[in-house]
């Protein structure tokens, strides 16, 4: 079953979406190439076509998650038999593809990498202004951030329409493959031993957010060619992720103009 969710009552997940219900329906869905952001599944779930519906979502690289039933009720009254898919308003794109493709053009590409951003309104703004900087395409991983919801939409302003966007289950290897490609890798980090303002963004450059919460994982920025820092004058020792993004990308786009 498809539900359209518009205005949800006050006991429901704020994200305004569409969703697929029903274990048949979901695995319908999927093998249609509907676009679907994500499965929330029942804790326990279990049953044959329980089986065929987790096998399926390992296959497709679709992200999924337990949960308590009561969630699922919160998102339907209909009969849900533990299964619900939210659909992305998005195409995503792969990053094996893309990146190479970036590198064959003329001018340098710029490409932000979003190490586990969790918060939609900081995912919005952030995909907003890379739009408005010239960015080239935004990469985040297929677990552990924000939801691409029309929340997330709203919030970028409908850039998420225009931006393409890379969802992937590793992002050491799409580090890697940037690399490999040419790219320099820029970590922003408060304890990157350069300033933002003495790299030359002139060249391919993948950009590295981290999360609110605890920056750049050191897996990541263990691979990165550049740890470079905004100075803080003040006493908070940290911009916000969002304006901190803003910061780096206006840079690259002053040095290139």
């Amino acid at each position: 079953m498809i539900q359209k969710k518009n205005t949800p009552p006050a006991d429901r997940p704020s994200q305004s979406s569409t969703i697929i219900y029903g274990l048949r329906p979901v695995i319908e869905a999927i093998d249609g190439n509907i676009h679907i952001d994500r499965v929330l599944l029942q804790n326990a779930l279990s049953g044959a076509l329980a089986s065929d519906l987790k096998s399926l979502l390992r296959q497709k690289n679709i992200p999924s998650q337990f949960v308590p039933v009561e969630k699922l009720n919160r998102l339907t009254k209909g009969n849900h038999q533990g299964v619900v898919a939210l659909i992305s308003p998005i195409v995503f794109h792969q990053a094996l593809t893309l990146l190479p493709e970036l590198m064959e053009r003329e001018r340098p590409p710029l490409v932000l990498l979003l190490d586990h951003i969790t918060d939609v309104r900081n995912f919005g703004a952030i995909v907003r202004t890379a739009e408005c900087a010239g960015a080239d395409a935004v990469i985040i991983p297929d677990h552990g951030s924000a939801q691409i919801s029309n929340d997330a939409v709203k919030t970028s302003s409908g850039a998420l329409l225009r931006m393409p966007v890379c969802r992937e289950s590793n992002l050491k290897t799409v580090v890697n493959l940037a690399r490999q490609c040419g790219m320099q890798v820029v970590a922003a980090t408060e304890k990157g031993a350069s300033d933002y303002l003495d790299v030359d963004y002139t060249r391919p450059t993948m950009l590295v957010m981290g999360s609110e919460e605890t920056g750049i994982s050191n897996e990541i920025l263990k691979l990165c060619d550049t740890r470079a820092k905004i100075p803080i004058m003040g006493q908070v020792q940290s911009l916000n992720v969002s304006v901190a993004a803003a910061v780096f990308m206006y840079e690259v786009l002053r040095q290139r103009r």
